[in-house]
């Protein structure tokens, strides 16, 4: 499947193969910069390595996880870069999860004012959401993704065979964007994916493509976020706080999880202004609890949340904005709520538990 992102890029889902690297090395680059995490360098490279040939290539390995996430290892990728005599005639191969995708992609784009990348994304998350829009940065000051800048990639590689190399909770966080995309866009697929009660491995190149589908329909109508795009922050102004404030706890969330929590919460702030049915706030309730079961948030960090939420790059002033559900696959952007009522919806996400 061959998805096209304007006349920018192309996503292609499917195996990895020769015919890939046949492309690029039509495009005469000086050599590769292969950009990893130890998991991906065990696990992942081992499937791109053959078609590498005896090419000119720099692999640069940096720990996994979004705490890394920051400037002192942008640092010591660029630094990697230098040693090796990395030119602006290179291309960088970022393969790794939305952490390697987000960071490679700053860091190769910054590099000598900038170097063309490919995104090879590995897990769920990162082949449904983060490498398809161009979104790039790092995380600062403990928000998520508060530097960095907006860059397209020469390609998207999605080979669902990387899925095989995942715990079973990667692939649960990836699959809330898969909801998100659903509950924000399409009626449809919302309703396919709630009556779901498992998903066979030949279901996930089809939820993949439709999912990456619903993003690049929104991101070819809003590619700087000035408007439509805002679509997509359905669960993350509530969920980004969320998981920043559970970084370096030791009960840290991945980022799906703090996503659902954050669905929940907005779902409910949805209902409060009068958007979202009862009936519908408690579908959604529902299925995202049995799908991530109940992890309660912290009642003593909810000022730091809020606090949180106040510096995300997409309020306007002192509002804290939000993309609210008018109902199941319709979405309202730019809606604000009171930090007491941001309360009150992580009161109500605690108070359901597992009986929502």
């Amino acid at each position: 499947m061959t998805l096209d992102v304007g006349e920018d890029y192309q996503i292609r889902i499917a195996p990895i193969s020769e015919a890939h690297f046949t492309w690029l090395r039509s495009r005469n680059y000086a050599g590769w910069v292969v950009v990893m995490d130890e998991h991906t360098e065990r696990h992942c490279f081992p499937l791109i390595e053959p078609f590498l040939g005896n090419d000119r290539i720099v692999r640069i390995s940096v720990p996994a996880g979004e705490r890394y996430k920051h400037l002192d290892t942008c640092r010591y990728i660029w630094e990697q870069m230098f040693k090796a005599g990395v030119g602006r005639r290179w291309c960088c191969l970022n393969l790794g999860g939305g952490v390697i995708g987000d960071m490679g992609g700053f860091a190769a784009s910054t590099f000598k004012r900038g170097v063309d990348f490919v995104q090879i994304p590995t897990t769920l998350l990162s082949q449904v959401d983060a490498s398809v829009g161009g979104k790039l940065g790092i995380d600062f000051y403990e928000v998520k993704n508060s530097i960095g800048l907006f860059a397209n990639p020469e390609a998207v590689w999605i080979d669902p065979r990387f899925l095989d190399t995942l715990p079973e909770r990667e692939i649960r966080s990836g699959y809330a964007e898969i909801i998100k995309h659903a509950l924000i866009a399409d009626t449809a697929e919302w309703e396919r994916i709630a009556g779901l009660e498992t998903i066979d491995a030949d279901e996930w190149s089809s939820l993949i493509g439709h999912s990456v589908d619903i993003k690049r329909c929104i991101v070819l109508d809003d590619p700087y976020e000035k408007g439509a795009r805002k679509a997509l922050n359905f669960g993350h102004t509530v969920g980004h706080a969320v998981e920043s404030y559970q970084l370096n706890g030791e009960n840290r969330l991945l980022h799906g999880e703090a996503i659902a929590i954050g669905m929940v919460c907005e779902a409910w702030l949805s209902c409060q202004e009068g958007l979202l049915s009862e009936e519908e706030l408690q579908a959604v309730t529902s299925y995202l609890i049995r799908v991530y079961g109940h992890l309660p948030v912290p009642e003593e960090g909810f000022a730091a949340m809020v606090d949180l939420m106040r510096q995300d790059k997409k309020n306007d002033d002192e509002r804290i904005n939000f993309t609210l559900l008018e109902a199941p696959g319709r979405h309202v952007i730019n809606k604000t709520a009171t930090p007491e009522m941001i309360l009150e919806s992580l009161r109500y996400y605690n108070r359901v538990g597992i009986h929502p």
